[in-house]
């Protein structure tokens, strides 16, 4: 896809190190630099206003990445490619099945309902709960690495989504402030939304989160 928009070797691509190497491999392979830009912390996905910040002479194109479900904000993005002469492409992450998105809804709604001492992520337009990720703030006891540990103790699975942002590898390694991306890679914590979940599965998810969150620190 890059290769068939022009990129050329020398040029530079703004992608996001919140999510796996895949992107910015694709544009070293292209010849390109790939070029860190921050998130936005609601939607998970480059913040325009970063993107335009990370533009240099020699950026060729923004490659977008929607996560968990939830879009960019590509209007934002695609004025920031209008302004400065810029392709803006977009990848997406596979999704669940259309009949599955509307059960998954479903489960996301009861879950923001009854958890307690986790941020739950915005509902959004558009949300198709691909994963259904919360915050467990790091200023608390415990973490979100022990309250993960806590709960698969208790017999619910989750999963940390990011576990290290691109730009912290070591053949990545940049010298760069993204506040958003190391934010969210130390706080996000994926649990399950299956359409397969039934009513007693989601009870003891709401369960076994909320027996840890008098733990916590207040998420708001």
């Amino acid at each position: 896809m890059l290769r068939a928009a022009g990129v050329r070797v020398g040029d530079e691509v703004v992608v996001p190190a919140f999510g796996d190497a895949d992107v910015a491999e694709a544009v070293v392979l292209a010849g390109a630099l790939p070029v860190f830009a921050d998130i936005d912390p609601v939607t998970y996905c480059l913040d325009a206003s970063a993107v335009e910040a990370a533009i240099t002479p020699r950026t060729a194109a923004v490659v977008v990445v929607h996560r968990f479900g939830r879009p960019a904000d590509m209007v934002r993005l695609l004025g920031v490619g209008e302004r400065h002469g810029l392709l803006v492409l977009q990848e997406g992450e596979p999704e669940a099945p259309y009949d599955d998105i509307a059960q998954r809804r479903q489960r996301a709604g009861y879950l923001d309902a009854k958890l307690r001492g986790v941020r739950t992520p915005e509902r959004g337009d558009g949300h198709t709960y691909q994963q259904y990720v919360v915050r467990v703030p790091g200023n608390g006891r415990p973490d979100r690495d022990a309250f993960a540990r806590a709960v698969r103790g208790r017999g619910v699975e989750c999963w940390v989504p990011v576990k290290t942002p691109v730009h912290r590898l070591p053949e990545y390694r940049r010298c760069v402030s993204l506040p958003e991306t190391e934010r969210a890679a130390d706080e996000t914590l994926a649990l399950p939304v299956d359409a397969a979940l039934t009513k007693r599965d989601m009870q003891r998810i709401v369960g076994a989160c909320n027996a840890l969150g008098g733990l916590l620190q207040p998420a708001f």
